[in-house]
């Protein structure tokens, strides 16, 4: 990682950058150029297939073919042959090339810990928070026998792994034992030939000199900052720093074309994910708020959370909407697919289109039906990924805590998830499926679908994914990086009002009024079971007062009436009184009318 220490003087005067996104299926380019009025603004993109795997094996060519769209369109001349052309000078060269990196299956870890439940658990936080898939979770109480442990660590060839274990100056007995099932398992990394595997070791502090005897010559061993030095606080800056170096000296030096691109960046590669989840922390800060976002890609959908400053990230590697559009077919069923496809369909074509997406991966749907089943699955893989996070967002295990009545209700209980949807402020979604739907009330449904947000929450997206760019450029530029992200990437859609409880169709679910910015007030009430949009702009405020029944719950209790102030977006307002949980109808034909009835409502579809 760039240290501010570390930056040329002449890097804050940047005018022109270039920066990449070598996805696993593809490469997006930026540019961004400093204004006369000192701003800096995303002015031209452009995309490639990624060229990690054969026939190229050569990430560098997906990366040039995508400059080369954005010299193209800009006008600018930024390629000498494979050279980028730097400084600028006019219309020629930029000042600066940034780059990050999902191709080749993204970092893909292994990581160990003594207890299932504490530092093994801790490790993985680390681990997904440094932009790493997960492959494993080992553990001393995880059930499997020690050849078990040997054989996993042989059969998934991780690129990297992180082992934990132990307080300082606890027991050393747990993490030792990992650290000999590791060396007997001599693991051979993915990439690269005759190179050792990389190994961190943030335990217990006491057993380094054990760890260094076991496994300095089988691996190459690294040691940090234990990640759990004392039962009740968590350490995992310097691990998570240690994986960026190390993905950085070790993984990417091994993968197709990746010493080239190195040499050509002005700032360490980052892996994608990590690069998104530092522009989320960014968010949250700067705006004090609540997030949750997500990054739905082909092979895998990361999630992110940050409340009350804690920062999470979790990573469903088998839920995506090309390479692992079958796993989430397998893993969230036909019949809750089907439930969001609003029209009649057999479960065979399902199926085929699903396979067909999965054999030719770039495609892109071409008919109505095709966004609108693709968008089913999206859903699905949406929902899922979530759930998956709230299982790994939670308080600290093995904590004894003492609470007064008080603040009995204020603490998280150690192990209970960390995300409070009532105290959600925003959801943030980016993505092909969610940045380019073809109208945005879209993607602000189907996040609302998957999500199901209570209370009153707002929405947004990236507009062309180019979070992963802005979250690398944040450590060299971060004027240039808030610049763009506040002006051009953000798209905000709304706000989303959305009553917890159920009542039949018939009864009433709340009165509401929405007092407009212009002064005009729209007072109505409405039904259970409706979808309401009301259009406010990017930038407008106005304030809704609701009064919900005696079944419906909008933040404060069951009956009781709320006031807040909402901002506007490219969407609107949503009031969505179909009840939480969301529980569509088991026929298909009334199913089928109701999803029919909710879209015509908001103008889902053409």
């Amino acid at each position: 990682m760039l240290n501010r220490s570390e930056i040329p003087p002449g890097m804050k005067e940047l005018k022109v950058i270039i920066a990449t996104d070598c996805g696993s299926t593809t490469t997006k380019a930026i540019l961004i150029e400093k204004m006369p009025n000192g701003e800096y603004r995303q002015t031209y993109r452009g995309e490639s297939p990624t060229t990690v795997e054969a026939p190229f094996e050569d990430v560098t060519k997906g990366v040039l073919n995508a400059i080369a769209e954005v010299e193209e369109l800009s006008g600018r001349k930024i390629l000498e042959g494979e050279k980028i052309i730097q400084p600028n000078q006019g219309k020629t060269g930029v000042d600066l090339y940034v780059s990050t990196s999902s191709a080749g299956g993204g970092l893909q870890m292994m990581v160990a810990g003594a207890v299932k439940t504490m530092t093994a658990e801790s490790a993985q936080r680390a681990a997904l928070g440094a932009g790493a898939i997960v492959m494993d979770v080992l553990a001393s109480n995880d059930g499997r026998l020690g050849y078990e442990k040997i054989e996993r660590i042989r059969q998934l060839r991780p690129d990297m792994v992180l082992l934990s274990g132990g307080t300082d100056g606890g027991t050393i007995t747990h993490v030792v034992e990992l650290a000999e099932y590791l060396a007997a398992a001599d693991p051979k990394p993915r990439f690269g030939i005759g190179y050792q595997l990389p190994v961190i070791f943030a335990g217990n502090k006491d057993a380094r000199p054990n760890i260094n005897q076991i496994l300095d010559k089988k691996t190459s061993l690294y040691i940090a900052d234990n990640i759990r030095p004392v039962l009740e606080r968590e350490n995992l800056g310097p691990a998570r720093n240690k994986i960026h170096d190390l993905f950085l000296e070790h993984v990417m030096a091994q993968a197709p074309g990746y010493k080239k691109l190195m040499s050509w960046v002005g700032a360490p590669i980052m892996p994608t994910p990590a690069a998104v989840g530092m522009i989320m922390e960014t968010i949250s800060k700067k705006e004090r708020i609540n997030l949750v976002g997500v990054d739905i890609g082909g092979a895998t959908t990361d999630t992110f959370s940050v409340f009350d400053g804690i920062f999470n990230r979790t990573v469903s590697a088998n839920l995506g909407l090309s390479y692992s559009i079958s796993n989430v077919l397998a893993e969230a069923g036909l019949p809750n697919i089907m439930r969001w496809v609003p029209f009649d369909v057999k479960e065979e074509d399902i199926r085929n289109r699903i396979k067909n997406k999965m054999i030719r991966p770039t495609t892109i749907p071409q008919t109505l039906d095709e966004l609108q089943i693709e968008q089913a699955i999206a859903r699905e893989a949406l929902r899922l990924a979530f759930e998956h996070h709230k299982q790994l967002a939670v308080g600290l295990k093995g904590i004894q805590q003492e609470r007064s009545i008080s603040d009995a209700f204020e603490q998280v209980a150690t192990g209970q998830t960390l995300i409070n949807m009532y105290r959600l402020h925003l959801i943030v979604g980016s993505g092909g499926i969610l940045s380019h739907a073809p109208r945005r009330v879209q993607s602000m449904i189907m996040m609302i679908d998957a999500y199901q947000p209570v209370g009153i929450t707002h929405l947004a997206v990236d507009s062309i994914f180019m979070m992963p760019h802005l979250g690398v450029l944040s450590q060299v530029n971060e004027k240039a990086a808030t610049d763009v992200f506040v002006r051009d990437c953000m798209i905000y859609l709304g706000a989303a009002a959305c009553p917890v409880g159920q009542a039949k169709s018939t009864e009433k679910c709340m009165e509401y009024k929405i007092l407009l910015p212009d002064g005009k007030i729209i007072s109505d009430s409405i039904l259970s079971g409706e979808v309401r949009l009301y259009p406010l702009d990017v930038g407008q405020e106005a304030t809704i007062e609701a009064t919900p029944t005696k079944h419906f719950d909008l933040g404060e209790g069951k009956g009781r009436p709320i006031k807040k102030k909402v901002s506007g977006g490219v969407v609107g307002i949503i009031i969505d009184t179909r009840g939480r949980p969301l529980l569509l109808p088991e026929s298909k034909s009334e199913r089928v009318t109701y999803l029919q009835k909710w879209a015509k409502a908001v103008a889902l579809y053409p």
